[in-house]
């Protein structure tokens, strides 16, 4: 390992490239602040030196399993380590106690067997290769023993991987918490076997994963003295109703409607379903089937594992009946009735899927025609019937749809969460948080919206714990340290959320006044935030708006959000299902009194998620967190692919770059007296003798090889990396 060296002729570096980011050469000249570079694909430029890195001429091929062991904790460092081990197939690599974890596309099953879990029990972190199993295992031990709870935070944009580490961290806490096979239905099995649900019913294909979870999960794992799970509990966060209506090219709906449609002849006669091509909320796409996924075989193992949670066979048989009504449903067309404004089914096709539908909900036909043809206004007087023409019938059907999904959505995760059980006389938890990534496309609507609020939230609190804790150790140990920068988002979270005046309370305004509209919410936040340096107002646009993310700036389009943030149910869709011969469908529909019905208050998704993250935040503030980094190394989803740009995008956004910077400013090795005595007390042996205590024996040693850089607190002392790299070569030298 080589120490940070000044740039001169001849010095091996890295240049900031367009296309790789990063990329090596040789400095041929270096003319005050500029340098120029003979780089590995031949090409020559000049860049200024704060664009130009030095490069470690003893860097290992295979490179190292934690960056705070390279000699240069830079991004191209950084960077060349991460493709370094993806090419040798080592997917994990430690940043300190971040895990970073790069997809590989394809199946390494030898990585996590139960040979694999065995060996990372009661291991020390950083013993073994880096693994989700070695910061499970922490986080059990830390809780069992010093009983704390602890969180597990696994993010990264749309398929790092998120989802395939969570069920890996759950997998490792079941095998360390579980009880004996012959106790039959545990509870860390129903834990696990409540994955294939929530994937079949929250799950779909995008264009950026194939199995994309559409809702964020926190799953709290319960555990007993003695280590063992003992009750647990999931709390999901903002489905994305509107993909049951809508899908995008070469995406795809929720896994279960395909997986209804290749159950049994029996079943799919029951149901009257045929191929996913027939069924216009699953064929707007033209995509139908993911490569190597048996949609028969999935059916039957989400089946079983709802065996295993325990829903029963009259309710996975309601579930289903529900989710064949909705692509009958949705097949509903709707042409311009015998009155003014007024509509009906186009046709007898129209009719036949409206009549299935009818029959799957067990409701009356004509009642389900009319509540998605007509309305009643309800006056003091009398009771008007206001008809819908054909495309407001549409829309009447769709909220149906996206309304009764959602519904049978948290009856799953209610269902779940009382037949696992909660432990009341537990006291410690472990948390893990599966949640989407930041997210900007070519469209931004109110989900894009809810997520980066999400994240924004989640990086103030991985800012705080990574960044103030650290500098708030410094002072615990009473050592002098100037305050370090880090990037600070609470004027991001202000502008969002605070209240009044954020803008998810100017959209709850903008939602209460009757003749509000997109572009009326526009111009008020327009007006609202027209100094404030994260806020920018498109100038080709009269309803976007632009917000400066802490990972990169976002457009948000406005059309949508107004009805997105409605948290309603239209009051003959209520009526209707509310009075099925289903008990279940009923059930998803309790009528409301007259009386709650006047005093309820408007409610809205935004202002209901916000309070969901805020009683995340708290319980994350009240843990001890660990946290796992994924990242997509391509936008191919293949293997082998490593894509620098993009690689390095998400390790930006994820606060993984600012966490090193911070670590390089401050004194990011740390070591006991006792430890640093038994590592480099070889230095000076003569020094230690008659020593009468640790600090003195530290002092009289560092005093003796002359080094600088570093401090001595109360109970361990502080080191600048480069000082400690500077330690390192002398005692190899010895």
């Amino acid at each position: 390992m080589a120490a940070q060296a000044s740039i001169a002729v001849g010095s091996q570096v890295w240049v900031e490239d367009p296309d790789e980011a990063w990329i090596d050469g040789e400095v041929l000249k270096v003319n005050g602040d500029t340098i120029t570079v003979k780089c590995s694909n031949e090409k020559t430029v000049t860049a200024k030196a704060s664009h130009v890195h030095a490069k470690d001429p003893e860097e290992s091929p295979c490179g190292v399993d934690d960056m705070t062991k390279l000699a240069y904790l830079h991004e191209p460092g950084v960077l060349q380590n991460l493709k370094s081990r993806y090419d040798m197939n080592e997917i994990y690599t430690y940043t300190g106690s971040i895990l970073i974890a790069v997809n590989p596309f394809r199946r390494l099953p030898h990585l996590y067997d139960i040979q694999m879990m065995e060996q990372y029990k009661g291991a020390d972190f950083g013993e073994l290769s880096p693994h989700p199993f070695a910061v499970a295992d922490v986080a059990y031990r830390l809780m069992l023993n010093e009983g704390i709870s602890q969180s597990i935070l696994v993010s990264g944009e749309s398929g790092a991987g998120k989802t395939e580490s969570t069920k890996m961290i759950m997998r490792y806490l079941a095998y360390m918490g579980g009880k004996a096979a012959s106790e039959g239905r545990t509870v860390e099995k129903q834990v696990l076997q409540s994955n294939p649900v929530l994937e079949a019913f929250g799950n779909a294909k995008t264009v950026r994963n194939n199995n994309s979870s559409r809702f964020g999960k926190f799953v709290e794992i319960q555990f007993d003295q003695k280590g063992r799970i003992s009750g647990a509990a999931v709390r999901t966060y903002l489905l994305e109703r509107s993909r049951v209506c809508q899908i995008s090219e070469s995406e795809r709906n929720y896994h279960c409607f395909y997986m209804i449609c290749a159950g049994s002849p029996e079943e799919r006669e029951k149901y009257k379903l045929g191929d996913p091509s027939t069924f216009h909320y699953l064929n707007q796409s033209n995509c139908y089937k993911i490569d190597g996924l048996d949609e028969s075989k999935e059916y039957l193992e989400t089946r079983k594992a709802m065996d295993i949670i325990g829903i029963s066979s009259e309710e996975q048989e309601a579930i289903f009946r529900i989710v064949a009504a909705i692509l009958h449903l949705g097949n509903v067309e709707f042409a311009e009735g015998d009155d003014v404004d007024s509509s009906k089914p186009k046709n007898e096709k129209s009719m036949f899927h409206l009549r299935t539908a009818a029959e799957l909900f067990m409701c009356d036909e004509k009642a389900l025609e009319d509540s998605l043809c007509k309305r009643i206004i309800v006056t003091r007087d009398e009771n008007i019937v206001k008809t819908l023409d054909a495309e407001a019938a549409k829309g009447s059907r769709d909220a149906l749809a996206k309304t009764v999904y959602s519904r049978l959505f948290d009856w799953l995760v209610t269902k779940i969460n009382n037949s696992i059980g909660q432990d009341p006389t537990s006291k410690c938890l472990i948390g893990v948080l599966d949640i989407y990534g930041f997210e900007s496309f070519k469209t931004n609507s109110f989900e894009q919206f809810c997520i980066n609020l999400t994240n924004e939230k989640l990086q103030q609190h991985f800012n705080q714990h990574v960044f103030k804790m650290e500098q708030e150790e410094y002072t615990k140990e009473e050592i002098d340290w100037s305050y370090i920068e880090f990037v600070d988002n609470q004027d991001i979270l202000d502008l969002i959320d605070k209240k009044p005046g954020g803008i998810i309370a100017l959209l709850d305004e903008a939602c209460m006044l009757p003749r509000s509209t997109h572009e009326t919410f526009a111009q008020k936040l327009y007006q609202t935030f027209k100094n404030h340096k994260r806020f920018v107002k498109p100038k080709l646009s009269r309803s976007d708006f632009t917000i400066c993310h802490y990972a990169g700036d976002v457009t948000y389009q406005t059309e949508l959000f107004l009805d997105k943030n409605k948290d309603y149910v239209i009051a003959e869709h209520q009526a209707l299902l509310g009075a099925s011969g289903c008990s279940f469908v009923s059930g998803l529909f309790p009528l409301l009194s007259d009386d709650s019905s006047k005093s309820s208050k408007f409610s809205s998704i935004g202002s209901r998620f916000k309070q969901q993250l805020q009683s995340l935040l708290e319980t994350l503030s009240s843990t001890e967190p660990h946290y796992i980094r994924c990242v997509k190394p391509n936008s191919l989803l293949k293997p082998a692919i490593f894509e620098n740009q993009n690689v390095l995008q998400q390790l930006r956004c994820g606060g993984v770059m600012e966490a090193i910077r911070i670590s390089c400013a401050g004194y990011p090795t740390r070591r006991t007296f006792l430890e640093f005595i038994d590592r480099f007390g070889i230095l000076a042996p003569d020094v230690l003798t008659g020593s009468s205590d640790e600090i003195t024996a530290v002092r009289k040693l560092l005093e003796k090889v002359d080094l600088q850089g570093y401090q001595l607190a109360r109970q361990k002392f502080f080191f600048v990396l480069v000082k400690w790299l500077n330690l390192m070569l002398v005692e190899m030298k010895c």
